[in-house]
């Protein structure tokens, strides 16, 4: 990484929406920009910087929250016009800050995604697209899944404006007219779209909301994947991309922000592939990024607006040397003036603290007073994580956190985080009453912290609600409650397509239901499922299990609904859960199976490596503690054999991973035990008194011995 750029603080604004802060075109070529930036207040605040000091060129007035933001202008000119969405309006504004245009839109939903080109407006609210020319209705679709960005390709090899919807489902979606022309499957879901050349072009960089990159050349009727970068080292997901030459080798690099607050340069090495070049990481997430130059003439900068509403630069301008111990420290007037000042605005904000408080004891103590509950926005985010099936709770709050407290009504497992540096205690739970808690943890945080992230693990058929209470550190003392379902098959992931030679195991259902409510079932045991009944008479979804691998097929229309696994757990948990939504519904239920006996063995061999791999681990962590005293009394572990003289070397590592994967054993035990329960459930035999054998075979566990037993029991 031989980039280095140094960080500066800007401006604050309220909080901040995905892609709600744009650099405005300079006048000149190495002149400096201003940059507008919106806000959840409904104010839209357009400054340029003048002597180090950030100088307001307009202001808005306050109004309804502002949820995105681009350039636009006809076509050949600056593109220095602004355009705001909010609720379902789309205003635009000059660069002095006259509004020119208001456009309502009369979509039923709020505006969540919106691109501008020349007389062109496209507005994506969850599922619908709406395409205006010269505020004039063009085009419509109806997708089927949440739409999260959009953008339109133009090139002189394209016929025509070429829009491209980035939706949840795990596909780009490109339209031509009102019809989907065809889709292109991506690595996640996708959270961001971003054109890699501003003047045109064909590529489109997209970002994931699980922290994957990827580059694709939209054609009229095909696409390719150009590149895609991985997410080896974990980080956040994508929230926002865009390309600027900040290397200045004459290659547009890739600037990527992330809801973790990493912020990220990608340059292109030899062979035109990318490589990370610069990383820095903010407190806070990363909504917008945009590449220019901010602070002064001629240094480049990478500028970033956060969730709280921090505008900030990392900039080329290299950092004045700091004078040593015993050096004399000597500033320039125009630095001297600049302490001064804050000096002075630090004692007036003081005065100012002081006379609130004093205003808020007396009236607080007044015979008329009322209880003012402070407001404060969560970002908040509950997520599937495809690598170690866990669930990641991200909570962001704009103002420092208190205290967090997490109850859940089904049995969790809470995993470490490395990132978290909140102490965390567990109270005590009678999971036996009714309505009884199964976990209560409070996490006390450290002061200014303001994000929070934590790691969950479920049990796939025991469901139900975690609810998260959110204290922060306000006076009065107030509290948000946000709620997370723990679905029946949460561990399962949406995928594009399965192997349809593993052995199957089928579910039928037929019965007087109609299409929605089928899907209302589905939606109520699957996790990335749309909420939104999908548009034609049947649908077919296909998930892989995150935590096994083994995959399920759903496919139903009204009246009938069949469902293909792998796994006999899988089909049982279904066949529960849908039998009980029925009942409560009154709709009688007929139900046909047909039962793979090949699939369990197919499970239990899919299970093997996890197990085997986990009952190692557990020994080895068994025997760190003898082979340490034996190191203690001997002097040294010479004598000792290579294999023990490698578990002590790699102790730390194996108590860590050891550490991180609490009951990991047990949840493998369980779910074999359930595979067997299962198995002979729909054989309509009760093995529940075999269950104490089985354990017994898994204690001293060899595959082939459990093999036999499921055979033979």
């Amino acid at each position: 990484m031989e980039l280095h750029l140094n960080r500066v603080d800007y401006i604050q604004v309220g909080v901040t929406s995905q892609k709600t802060m744009k650099l405005l075109p300079a006048l000149g070529k190495k002149a400096t920009q201003k940059v507008a930036v919106a806000d959840h207040d409904g104010i839209l605040t357009c400054f340029g910087m003048k002597k180090g000091e950030a100088v307001p060129v307009f202001k808005t007035l306050p109004g309804p929250k502002i949820a995105r933001m681009d350039l636009g202008g006809a076509a050949g000119t600056p593109q220095e016009k602004i355009f705001v969405c909010s609720g379902s309006q789309v205003r635009g504004f000059t660069k002095k800050g006259k509004q020119f245009l208001t456009f309502e839109a009369n979509l039923t939903e709020n505006i969540n995604a919106m691109h501008v080109s020349g007389a062109d407006l496209f507005v994506c609210a969850s599922y619908i697209y709406n395409h205006y020319c010269d505020c004039k209705d063009q085009d419509y679709y109806l997708s089927g899944d949440k739409i999260n960005d959009i953008t339109c390709v133009s090139s002189e090899n394209l016929s025509r404006l070429v829009p491209v919807l980035a939706c949840q489902d795990r596909v780009l979606r490109v339209l031509q007219g009102s019809e989907l022309a065809y889709d292109i499957e991506v690595p996640g879901p996708p959270s961001v779209l971003e054109m890699y050349n501003k003047d045109g072009g064909e590529d489109i960089l997209y970002g994931t909301t699980d922290g994957k990159i990827g580059l694709v050349q939209i054609g009229e009727h095909s696409a390719v994947t150009k590149w895609e970068i991985d997410n080896e080292k974990k980080k956040g997901g994508i929230l926002c991309i865009d390309t600027y030459d900040i290397i200045g080798d004459g290659v547009n690099d890739i600037l990527v922000g992330r809801d973790d607050g990493t912020v990220e340069v990608y340059g292109f090495d030899s062979s035109n592939e990318p490589t990370l070049r610069f990383e820095h990481v903010l407190s806070e997430s990363v909504t917008s990024i945009q590449g220019g130059c901010v602070g002064k003439e001629s240094y480049d900068e990478v500028l970033t607006a956060t969730y709280t509403g921090w505008v900030t630069g990392l900039t080329t301008e290299p950092h004045k040397a700091e004078a040593g111990p015993g050096d004399e420290i000597k500033m320039s007037k125009e630095t001297q003036s600049k302490v001064e000042a804050l000096r002075a605005e630090l004692e007036q904000l003081q005065v100012k603290v002081l006379q609130g408080r004093e205003q808020y004891q007396q009236t607080s103590q007044s015979s008329t007073a009322v209880s003012a509950v402070p407001v404060f926005s969560i970002n908040d985010k509950f997520t599937l994580c495809q690598d170690d099936a866990s669930y990641s709770l991200t909570l962001e709050v704009q103002t420092a956190i208190d205290n967090l407290l997490l109850q859940s009504d089904v049995p969790i497992d809470l995993l470490d985080v490395d990132k978290n540096s909140a102490v965390v205690s567990f109270s005590e739970c009678d999971s036996e009453q009714p309505n009884g808690n199964f976990l209560l943890a409070t996490y006390r945080c450290q002061a200014n912290t303001t994000r929070l992230e934590l790691k969950v693990r479920s049990i796939e058929g025991q469901y139900g609600t975690l609810q998260a209470y959110i204290t922060p550190r306000l006076q009065p003392k107030t509290c948000q409650v946000r709620q997370y379902q723990i679905k029946p098959l949460s561990l399962h992931q949406r995928t594009h397509s399965i192997d349809q030679d593993r052995p199957m195991n089928r579910l039928s259902l037929v019965g007087q239901f109609s299409f929605a409510e089928i899907h209302s079932w589905v939606v109520f045991c699957l996790p990335e499922v749309p909420e939104k009944t999908p548009a034609g008479e049947s649908i077919t979804f296909y998930f892989h299990n995150t935590f096994l691998g083994t995959q399920l097929e759903a496919t139903y229309c009204k009246g009938e609904g069949h469902f293909k696994s792998d796994n006999i757990s899988t089909i049982s948990i279904l066949s529960d859960v849908l039998s009980k939504e029925a009942t409560k519904r009154k709709i009688n239920l007929n139900i046909s199976y047909d039962i793979s006996d090949e699939s369990v063995s197919h499970t239990l061999r899919m299970i093997h490596p996890k197990l085997e791999y986990q009952l190692l681990l557990a020994r080895k962590v068994q025997l760190i503690d003898a082979l340490k005293e034996l190191q203690v009394h001997e002097g040294n572990a010479d004598f000792l054999i290579p294999e023990y003289r490698s578990i002590l070397d790699e102790s730390a590592n194996l108590l860590e991973e050891y550490k991180k994967q609490p009951a990991h054993l047990e949840r493998l035990y369980g779910m074999i035990t359930d595979l067997f329960i299962d198995k002979f459930k729909f054989k309509g035999q009760n093995v529940k008194t075999k269950v104490s054998s089985l354990l017994e075979i898994l204690d001293n566990y060899d595959l082939n011995s459990l093999l036999d037993f499921f055979n033979e029991a």
